[in-house]
């Protein structure tokens, strides 16, 4: 049996949340080199030697690495795909998980860049939508279609956290709906709500890369520029983006982290419409219970909570 060896870069503070993104994909079996126990070995043990192999040394400054092993086949390709995909959220929703880049021995990382797509099909999510990569093609039959290329940035449907998010827009979205979709990746939760009846969304991410993708795949979808806008800033440090989104949001969407959902939370009030909802997701379950706390202490009501192989998605309102 043939073996893929993968190593993800990060740094000490970002150890635990890579471990956490990996266990939820079932891949627990991790090597971890931490630079900051290697120097605690060093400093603590002067015994054991008379010298340190520069090399080593070298190797190790600013290094924290988790190395993974997959088969080298169908299924190991198909789940690499799923941890691209995560850590492209990742990189999206955290600045201080250092690199995030994914290696790969045994296989020209060119090969693994495209490959994964053939292991992207089409996938019926829910009662209402079918997710369609933009290089297959399928019959949607009774199911509304979203056709999608993720391109390089996070949101095909795969992950959990996106399904979840699908899953409770089919119920949310009745139509006519004005949405604003925070950290929107690919565009794809945007596109979704449209897809099933919203009447606008605004999406915003960080990354630049995000207008392209969603812009895109809105094109895909025939959606037009007057129904999906996109919008480049960091909504929690930029006031002048903040007070462009404006309020009276139907749906106000945030699949992203933990973190970033319990710094946004004392915003979300003053975004949505009266009856409005807060669909947020991407919250490990190690995290779930101190997220709606956040969430209480802000003044929302958690209505609902949907779980998924270990990450929490809540429906919220604003408590009356």
């Amino acid at each position: 049996m043939n073996w893929l060896e993968l190593h993800i870069d990060t740094n000490h503070q970002g150890l635990e949340t890579v471990q956490a993104l990996l266990s939820a994909l079932d891949i627990d079996g991790v090597v971890i080199e931490d630079e900051t126990d290697f120097q605690d070995f060093l400093e603590h043990n002067h015994e054991y030697w008379d010298y340190v192999d520069e090399d080593l040394s070298r190797r190790m400054e600013g290094l924290s690495r988790i190395t993974f092993y997959l088969e080298a086949g169908e299924a190991g390709f198909a789940k690499m795909g799923e941890v691209r995909m995560a850590l492209e959220q990742l990189k999206q929703a955290r600045q201080d998980c250092g690199t995030l880049l994914m290696t790969l021995e045994n296989i020209r990382d060119a090969d693994w860049e495209n490959n994964w797509k053939q292991y992207y099909k089409p996938m019926e999510i829910g009662r209402r939508l079918i997710v369609i990569p933009q290089w297959e093609t399928a019959e949607p039959g009774d199911r509304v279609p979203l056709y999608l290329d993720p391109g390089l940035t996070f949101g095909t449907g795969a992950h959990a956290t996106t399904r979840l998010c699908l899953t409770a827009l089919e119920e949310l979205v009745k139509g006519g709906e004005r949405v604003l979709d925070l950290g929107c990746g690919s565009g794809i939760l945007s596109l979704a709500a449209l897809r099933l009846g919203a009447s606008s969304a605004l999406a915003v991410d960080i990354d630049d890369k995000c207008r392209t993708a969603a812009e895109s795949n809105a094109a895909l979808n025939r959606i037009t520029p007057e129904r999906l806008q996109v919008r480049i800033g960091n909504v929690l440090t930029d006031e002048t983006l903040r007070n462009q989104l404006g309020s009276g949001y139907s749906l106000v969407l945030a699949n992203i982290v933990a973190d970033i959902i319990i710094a946004l939370a004392p915003d979300v009030r003053g975004l949505l419409s009266p009856e409005g909802r807060f669909l947020c997701s991407g919250i490990i379950d190690s995290r779930a219970e101190e997220t709606a706390a956040a969430l209480s202490a802000a003044g929302l009501e958690v209505l609902e909570r949907r779980e998924d192989n270990g990450w929490f998605a809540f429906i919220c309102r604003e408590r009356h």
